[in-house]
């Protein structure tokens, strides 16, 4: 799964990559967790690509509530396209979310007991930002407030990743994001294709501090080895 990342730029960096001609909100965050605002790419008007803060958690368009969206962080790639609660926003809504790197947590043995050791993954190239396959949802309450959602598709893991968990983020090459964002691209099995585990030596990871296991700390030391 994918439960905790980092976005921190730069603007420019993020601009580039994800081919942005506009102003967008952007804050640095160094432990982004379900539930809070995420930055996503998507497909706007007339194709052009459009970057905005949507909540991550996906709330269906059928959902009585918000609440279902904190169990709806991750959209598995291989069931994405059938599942009730993510098949119309594969078709209609999907997204990249940018990001630096992501965390995954490791049980290790420490002093005779089982302890969750925090694990960084960032593209090699220090200078390249992850694009991660996501899907994004507008829900409408009873009373007609709006909220936009997303969530992280996620993929069988690669072999850098396979000593730390089972599962990573499905993240996509720069060539596939025009075919991934076109609203008319209708092709499911061609769309689940993109969502392949990423070559492990394209990648890198390593501990960090176990700070980062609370979602309410936020610091640039949570992507520093240790």
């Amino acid at each position: 799964m994918c439960g905790r990342y980092a976005l921190y730029g730069p603007t420019s960096r993020i601009r580039e990559q994800f081919d942005l001609d506009h102003e967008f909100d952007f804050a640095p965050h160094y432990n982004i967790a379900p539930t809070t605002k995420a930055l996503v790419v998507h497909s706007g008007s007339q194709s052009v690509r459009v970057a905005s803060l949507y909540q991550w958690g996906l709330i269906p368009v059928w959902a009585k509530d918000t609440t279902i969206g904190a169990k709806l962080i991750n959209a598995r790639g291989e069931t994405v396209a059938e599942k009730p609660a993510f098949r119309t926003a594969f078709r209609h809504g999907r997204c990249l979310v940018p990001a630096n790197g992501f965390y995954e947590w490791k049980s290790v043995q420490e002093t005779g007991h089982a302890v969750k050791q925090p694990y960084y993954i960032r593209p090699r190239d220090e200078g390249e930002l992850f694009g991660f396959a996501g899907l994004t949802e507008r829900w409408v309450s009873p009373n007609g407030e709006e909220i936009h959602s997303c969530c992280i598709i996620t993929t069988a893991a690669n072999s850098l990743m396979m000593p730390i968990h089972d599962r990573m983020p499905a993240i996509l090459p720069a060539n596939d994001y025009d075919e991934w964002l076109d609203p008319a691209n209708t092709d499911t099995e061609t769309l689940r294709a993109m969502l392949r585990p990423a070559e492990g030596g394209d990648m890198i990871a390593y501990p960090v501090t176990r700070a980062v296991n609370s979602s309410r700390n936020d610091s640039s030391t949570f992507v520093e080895r240790v």
